[in-house]
């Protein structure tokens, strides 16, 4: 069993990715002009990403899960709100979540931190031309932004949120606590957080079994990452 401790450190780096989060997207948006850019950015990258997965999303096992990562994880949204909601509720989510759902929710927020400030690299090297972004601009960008271990880095957390949400679809008794505490979250201002994590254990628990999503889609991301830093062309979509 996990002592209080671990928990608290999980706590601690869930405090640490918020803030991380926050910042950058403050940043991002300070001004009309980089909040634009910031977000035609995000929806030619969530573009780029539904053509690589073209299959995933039009798969009746795996469709609900791709469209999970696309749209919570990298879609262009604004994130501020559920980032508000998880900071004012940190100290009492170390003390009822088991560790298992605490450390995926920290892994995503880590996930996301570390997306935003990727996404703010590459929008400085476009020099907020992002309008017209084509591929070979992208490329590009990729390649003078560099900083291989973080894109290393973010297809493992990638990798390990996925790995954790697909253990909690095994444990029975959590759809049960996500149901009875739905009503209680909306009242309480929790409603963006809450909805966040019943999306993310529902497309999970409808595959039933993982495994071959995160392969397919990993494996992919990596070969695109690579493509990225060799020059080389996009990989060609599935089809």
């Amino acid at each position: 069993m996990m002592d209080k401790g671990a928990k608290h450190a999980i706590g601690e780096r869930l405090q640490a990715a918020l803030g991380r989060a926050a910042a950058l997207r403050v940043a991002a948006r300070e001004d009309t002009a980089r909040r634009q850019a910031w977000f035609d950015f995000r929806a030619w990258q969530s573009e780029r990403l539904a053509r690589t997965h073209a299959d995933l999303l039009a798969s009746p096992r795996h469709g609900p899960a791709a469209a999970f990562f696309l749209a919570d994880l990298y879609g262009p949204k604004e994130l501020s709100k559920r980032d508000a909601e998880i900071a004012r509720i940190v100290p009492i989510m170390v003390r009822m979540l088991p560790p298992a759902a605490l450390e995926t929710l920290a892994d995503a927020v880590e996930m996301d931190a570390l997306s935003e400030d990727l996404d703010a690299a590459m929008v400085a090297a476009l020099d907020g031309r992002v309008a017209g972004l084509d591929d070979a601009a992208y490329g590009r960008a990729w390649r003078a932004v560099g900083r291989r271990g973080d894109r290393e880095r973010q297809i493992e957390l990638t990798r390990g949120l996925g790995e954790a949400l697909d253990r909690l679809t095994r444990q029975p008794l959590i759809r049960t606590a996500l149901r009875v505490m739905r009503g209680p979250a909306h009242l309480a201002g929790f409603g963006e957080l809450q909805d966040f994590l019943e999306r993310g254990f529902d497309a999970f628990r409808h595959m039933r079994g993982a495994e071959e999503f995160l392969e397919r889609i990993l494996g992919r991301e990596r070969e695109f990452m690579e493509a990225m830093f060799a020059g080389r062309p996009f990989p060609a979509a599935p089809s």
